[in-house]
């Protein structure tokens, strides 16, 4: 087994607090504690130490789960204080050993992960009725500076030592994740000139200056720095209401390995190794809750819930422990009327426990849209792309259809089709479909009412790619597959994410669009991963060596 197959291949993304190494989590009141207390031992794997507070993927894994955790288990919560557990340091950084020694794919991937955790600490903000304070209690280098950045606020504490810095440029000879230097432009604000300075100066910005060039929002000095962090959590709490006064919990997934595939209770992904090609299917349940009241009494066990934490989980596996699969075929099935009374619910309560599920489905859509890997939605026999299933359909690269009078295959429109699960771009994945003919998304809309409709109907309304017969279905279908399987993945990863994301720009799509070409280009280049490289060289005797020539 390879160094790269080792390093991923037990990798698991469910945990629990009781099960967590390096964050303390702790519920006060109305204000919750996110501590990050790296333990130097427990990297994923072995040879390489977690010092200073700096992260690997498992760090962040924990993270996520903690904020979901907050959004789902602890309605009672405004405001979430993220601090460091060391003296005079917060967060150095992602942990550069973890990545000189990695392969290319778990440097984009681990990346893109962290990215989408703070870009979910964001969305709790917008949309969750929670506030993020970062009380950097020292230190925040590279990474640490960008899960700051993700909060709304930034206090710093002022001990002549402390300081916020981007040295991945001067130290790695590599990009401040994207997300960093995207935040700091196009959420801060701040100034070409001082963000070139900044991003160039190893040692950082710290105190007064800090401040005036807005990069954090506040300093205090260490005397009364509890009392500082204190008085701006209890402020920035205020400002919100509280969502809910009982939490739902979040139990482990129950699935069923069978080598790399896996069954969960309304989520299968099937693997063809040989083919390079998977099959991820999920499946409504023949009765659900129609009322809020009734969806929070089942908790995580609500159908819609627990199916896209499965979906969400089966992507993880396929984005970082599968990568030689090439294609995924996605299917959805079971019962339309549930689906149709689900999506009713989801866009029409105002319940707290029903708008996190709503969120969550849209950040699931969006993990899809962001994998790098391609997506053909599979319509056939028994086929159930209605609503926010229809949405899996939208997100994929093609959409198949089985045009055959003998054989039902549904399709339909819901409310949920109407912008409630936008994409990254902040438009729906309608409108990002007819760009160009804007008229098409209202006439696909006027079917929202019901009822479902069949394959020449799909196809008419410019929702299929390819609607063969029952004749040319299985050929065309199978030579596509093979073809795609054919193609380099690596011009597949770039076509895919020119593609997926017509429309506006966001910071989301910048953070995303940078990751995929900037980081796939600069993590492969020999001035940084070369011999003699600076992501190479850091923390040896040997200095980096670099091919002068501008590209």
């Amino acid at each position: 087994m390879t160094a790269a197959t080792a390093e991923l291949s037990e990798l698991t993304f469910q945990t629990h607090p009781d099960q967590y190494k390096h964050w303390l989590l702790s519920v006060e009141g109305d204000i919750a504690t996110l501590r990050m207390a790296i333990d130097p031992e427990g990297g994923l794997r072995e040879g390489y130490e977690l010092k200073l507070n700096s992260y690997d993927l498992g760090v962040d894994i924990e993270l996520a789960d903690a904020i979901q955790r907050l959004r789902f288990e602890h309605p009672e919560v405004r405001c979430v204080v993220l601090t460091g557990n060391l003296d005079r340091v917060f967060c150095a950084g992602a942990n550069i050993v973890m990545l000189r020694s990695s392969g290319h794919a778990f440097k984009v991937n681990f990346c893109k992960f962290t990215n989408e955790t703070r870009c979910g600490i964001e969305d709790a903000a917008e949309n969750s009725g929670l506030r993020f304070l970062a009380a950097l209690n020292g230190t925040a280098s590279g990474g640490g500076y960008e899960l700051a950045l993700a909060c709304e606020k930034i206090l710093l504490v002022d001990d002549r030592n402390s300081a916020v810095s981007f040295p991945e440029v001067p130290l790695l000879g590599v990009l401040p994740g994207t997300g960093g230097l995207t935040r700091i432009t196009d959420k801060r604000k701040i100034r070409r000139d001082r963000t070139d300075v900044f991003s160039t100066i190893a040692e950082g910005i710290k105190g007064k200056r800090a401040v005036e060039w807005d990069l954090v929002d506040g300093i205090a000095p260490l005397s009364r720095w509890d009392e500082a962090v204190g008085e701006m959590a209890r402020g920035m709490a205020d400002e919100i209401q509280v969502r809910g006064d009982q939490g739902v919990p979040l139990p482990k997934l129950d699935v069923t390995a069978d080598g790399v595939n896996r069954t969960y209770k309304y989520v299968s992904l099937q693997m063809d190794e040989a083919a390079r090609t998977a099959e991820l299917t999920i499946t409504a349940p023949d009765t659900c809750p129609t009322d809020a009241a009734a969806a929070f009494a089942e908790g995580a066990n609500w159908w819609v819930l627990q199916a896209y934490r499965e979906f969400d989980d089966a992507l993880l596996h396929l984005r970082m422990n599968l990568r030689m699969n090439a294609l995924v075929l996605v299917r959805a099935k079971g019962s339309s009327d549930t689906v149709r009374k689900t999506d009713a619910l989801l866009c029409g309560s105002d319940h707290w426990f029903v708008n996190e599920t709503k969120h969550f489905v849209k950040r699931t859509l969006k993990r899809m849209d962001l994998s790098s890997r391609s997506f053909f939605a599979v319509a056939d026999a028994g086929t159930t792309f209605v609503g926010s299933f229809l949405e899996l359909a939208l997100s994929g690269d093609r959409t198949y259809i089985l045009n055959d009078p003998d054989i039902p295959v549904n399709l339909g429109v819901t409310e949920a089709n109407a912008g409630h699960f936008p994409m990254s771009n902040g438009i729906s994945r309608l409108e990002t479909r007819f760009l160009g003919t804007p008229d098409d998304v209202k006439t696909v809309l006027d079917h929202k009412s019901g009822p479902d409709f069949d394959a020449e109907t799909a196809d008419e309304l410019g929702l299929a790619t390819y609607a063969p017969d029952d004749i040319d279905w299985e050929d065309e279908l199978r030579l596509a597959v093979e073809e795609r399987a054919s193609f380099s993945p690596d011009a597949l990863t770039g076509m895919e994410s020119n593609l997926r994301f017509a429309g506006p720009e966001t910071m989301e799509t910048k953070i995303y669009g940078r990751l995929s070409a900037w980081q796939n280009w600069i993590f492969q280049r020999p001035n940084a991963v070369g011999e003699r490289g600076a992501l190479s060289c850091y923390g040896t005797p040997n200095r980096p060596e670099f091919n002068l020539e501008r590209t």
